[in-house]
């Protein structure tokens, strides 16, 4: 999607700055990443607690290369 930003100049250097890009359109890309980025990490960060994680990949792998070794696979 191609949009028109008026960005104060000011701070198009000090961003692109704080990133160490080049160019403004460089810059604000980054800027953009990582503020989603921070965003989804939020997110994530917002459920601690309220999910229920079970630490039973060990088993999960053992059923697995069980499979793998009746199949004839070997893994």
């Amino acid at each position: 999607m191609r949009t028109t930003l008026t960005i104060d100049d000011v701070q198009a250097e000090d961003l692109m700055q704080a990133t160490g890009q080049s160019s403004a359109v460089a810059a604000i890309r980054q800027a953009l990443d990582d503020y989603l980025r921070q965003a989804r990490k939020k997110k994530v960060l917002a459920l601690r607690g309220q999910v229920q994680v079970e630490d039973n990949w060990r088993d999960l792998r053992a059923l697995e290369m069980a499979k793998d070794t009746r199949k004839g696979n070997g893994a």
